[in-house]
């Protein structure tokens, strides 16, 4: 684009809304609030971004929201802001119009963020610390807003629209997934357009997963400390603009490319879950720099300290809480949102720290602002929408707490299966629970066995080859000291710490993957599998590798014989639990007994075929159950109002190290079954192994094994 700046020299009034910077097709109108600021100036920028051409300053304001409309102004626009007024830090007052600001609505962020001092509001080593002021000019270290063509061609785009009780989640990263992939071509790996290309597509439709869940898109600042140790911040968590995808991850460096990003993938029937971080954002504490929100108005947009507004009330652990208490900071989330959904098509949300976004005082609100505002929504209220659950702020932790129409990372799966299958006793009780979809957490309020989303890994922590293969973690390389990252992992390396070419504890470990994997995809509520996961990722031993943006953190996509097995098994676990609706029920079981009377839906054995008495459920050395689902006590309906029939299934759990014999009751009159899975064996049998009901089966220690009987005619 190419103007000179004798054409920005005619500034309308402009309106208040939309905020940001809107192209209309005649000219752009800026807006942008401040409650606070004395004068706003919108900054231009030549093409390049190097050379500032103009200054304009934004006369108008209504409703604490400064505007103004340039007929001149296109597309491709680069901008930012400069806000004038009060530096008072212990009043919580941080305006320094020496710095260049981004705008909060910004579709488009082009250039790099380059660490220097200037970029702080303060003289970096004065002697008052955050309370001195720095006069230096910011802008030739900050990034530029880009004004958008927002015209985008969808076709037929429709969203895959996929039931929560069918859903098969894939929490993937987007330059990792595709940065050694060999097929998909070199200028496109690690992009939107390399995750929609061909190879990628047809890995994830055989895989057989129904959604993506990407990790944080939304642009975002790596570091300073990271910088200067040579790490970055890969995961992304550290987020600066809430409309803007990351330029990191595009080909083209368009806006249209992530479009097309969706639009491919919906085409081929996926949906596009985003990993958002609305908490906090990469300006940090008071002693963090000045790069948007703390520009523009600190009071205004950061939960500041009651009685000492100079310093944060910081629920994350990332310096600051975004403030949604304030009515235009809850606008700014909500149209964040609703821009990702209607403009950019994504399918629903995944919300880091999500307790934060409900604090409206100091304590967790269940049926806050933001939950309300959310649920009357027409078009959020439409998606999915996921939280992560805690924050670490006091009253936090809120698994099970969150609203009908909220999914929930629930973190209870996560441990229980570990501990049990690590070999620990007395998980009987809690294994049931979370195998069946959690009901003590959820079956309340009229949610759901899907509000619970499984996960037995996740982005955060070992990855599953890892699960099995180290005690502790091995974090070296983030140049902490080893001292970062979770240090009760409930892991095991079944004989020895790290790589080894022992083919016992190799074959024990490859079980126990076998043995997490059927577990998630066999429970009730929503299985989440980690990307690579189903080949055998390592990470080699780091459980934190936030700042790891190199081979330690990218999918490794060569496949060995080891690594093939698995993926097979993997597909035809989630084949197993999509042709068989008792793996993924709309409601929760009801535990009415099976014996002596009509069938219902559910049946818990002790190893010898007996049920299971109170006390048998809290004992100590309990390490084997059997579970028996009746096919024709399924009683629920697909979405044409037939009745779903399934067959009957036993599913025999030894997570000992010795071999169990398990008996099933006569009195459940079952025909010959057929052996769908057994973990012990890398492989399944073809024809499969036939299982007679009559007889004791032995199922080897650390192991499973699923059998399926037809219902009868």
């Amino acid at each position: 684009m190419a103007t000179t700046t004798d054409s920005f020299d005619a500034v309308w009034r402009g309106r208040p809304y939309p905020r940001g910077a809107t192209w209309d097709g005649q000219g752009v109108n800026f807006a942008l609030f401040s409650e606070n600021a004395e004068r706003v100036e919108l900054c231009l920028f030549d093409p390049s971004g190097r050379q500032e051409v103009k200054r304009v300053q934004l006369r108008e304001q209504t409703d604490q929201v400064f505007h103004g409309y340039l007929p001149q102004a296109r597309p491709g626009q680069l901008y930012g802001y400069r806000v004038f007024g009060p530096y008072r830090p212990r009043e919580g007052l941080r305006f320094n119009g020496s710095k260049l600001l981004l705008d909060p609505y910004a579709r488009n962020l082009v250039g790099t963020l380059r660490w220097h001092d200037a970029l702080f509001g303060y003289r970096i080593g004065h002697g008052e610390g955050d309370l001195s002021f720095d006069r230096r000019d910011s802008a030739a270290y900050m990034p530029r807003c880009k004004v958008v063509e927002t015209a985008f061609t969808w076709g037929d785009d429709r969203p895959p629209r996929v039931p929560w009780h069918d859903t098969v989640i894939y929490e993937a990263h987007v330059r990792g997934f595709t940065m050694r992939h060999p097929d998909v071509p070199a200028a496109l790996r690690g992009t939107y357009a390399g995750l929609a290309s061909a190879p990628v597509i047809d890995y994830l439709k055989r895989l057989g997963v129904t959604t993506i869940e990407l990790m944080p898109v939304h642009a975002f600042v790596d570091d300073r400390y990271l910088v200067e140790k040579g790490l970055a911040n890969y995961w992304g968590y550290n987020s600066i603009g809430f409309f803007a995808p990351d330029r990191r991850y595009s080909a083209s460096g368009k806006v249209a490319e992530f479009k097309t990003m969706v639009r491919t993938l919906h085409a081929a029937g996926l949906e596009v879950i985003l990993d958002v971080v609305y908490n906090h954002t990469a300006e940090g504490n008071e002693w963090g720099p000045t790069l948007s929100f703390r520009g523009i108005d600190n009071q205004s947009y950061y939960r500041l300290a009651p009685n000492a507004p100079r310093h944060y009330q910081d629920f994350t652990g990332c310096g600051n809480t975004l403030n949604m208490v304030h009515p235009r900071v809850l606008q700014l989330l909500m149209d964040s949102l609703r821009y990702w959904v209607t403009d950019m098509h994504v399918d629903g949300f995944r919300f880091d720290l999500a307790s934060a976004l409900a604090r409206e005082l100091h304590e967790v609100d269940r049926l806050g602002a933001f939950f309300d505002i959310l649920r009357q929504d027409p078009v959020l209220s439409q998606v999915k929408l996921i939280a992560e659950p805690w924050d670490l702020g006091s009253g936090g932790y809120q698994v099970g707490n969150f609203p009908v129409g909220w999914a929930e990372w629930n973190d209870k799966y996560r441990d229980t299966m570990r501990a049990y299958w690590k070999g620990d006793g007395g998980l009987i009780g809690d294994f049931a629970q979370r195998f069946t979809g959690s009901s003590d957490l959820y079956n309340r309020s009229s949610r759901r066995p899907y509000s619970s989303i499984n996960f037995v890994t996740a982005h955060d922590g070992f990855t599953l080859a890892d699960l099995v293969s180290y005690n502790d973690k091995h974090n070296e390389a983030n140049g902490e000291d080893n001292r970062d990252g979770h240090n009760n992992n409930l892991s095991w390396n079944c004989g020895a710490e790290g790589p080894t070419d022992d083919p016992d504890v190799l074959a024990l470990r490859e079980r126990q993957q076998r043995n997490f994997i059927a577990t998630l995809l066999l429970s009730q509520g929503v299985p989440m599998l980690l990307a690579g996961d189903e080949i055998g990722r390592t990470q080699h031993g780091n459980n934190n590798a936030y700042c790891q943006n190199n081979e330690t953190s990218w999918v490794d996509w060569t496949l060995n014989d080891r690594s093939r097995v698995l993926l097979d098994f993997t597909r035809r676990m989630v084949a197993l639990r999509r042709d068989h609706p008792s793996f993924r029920r709309r409601d929760f079981f009801q535990g009415q007994p099976l014996l002596g009377g009509a069938a219902h839906d559910i049946l818990w054995l002790r190893p010898d075929g007996a049920q299971m008495t109170d006390q048998e459920w809290n004992s100590g050395h309990a390490r084997a159950l059997s579970i028996f689902l009746a096919g024709e006590g399924l009683s629920e309906w697909d979405d044409h109002g037939r009745r779903l029939s399934d067959d009957s299934f036993a599913l025999m759990l030894n997570a000992s190290d010795q071999p169990v014999v398990f008996g099933l009751p006569k009195e459940l009159k079952l025909s010959v079954g057929a052996v769908l899975v057994d973990t012990s064996q890398p492989a399944a049998s073809d024809p499969p192994a036939r299982m007679d009901p009559t007889v004791p089966f032995t199922v080897p220690g650390r192991s499973l094994t699923l059998v399926r009987f037809a219902v009868q005619s």
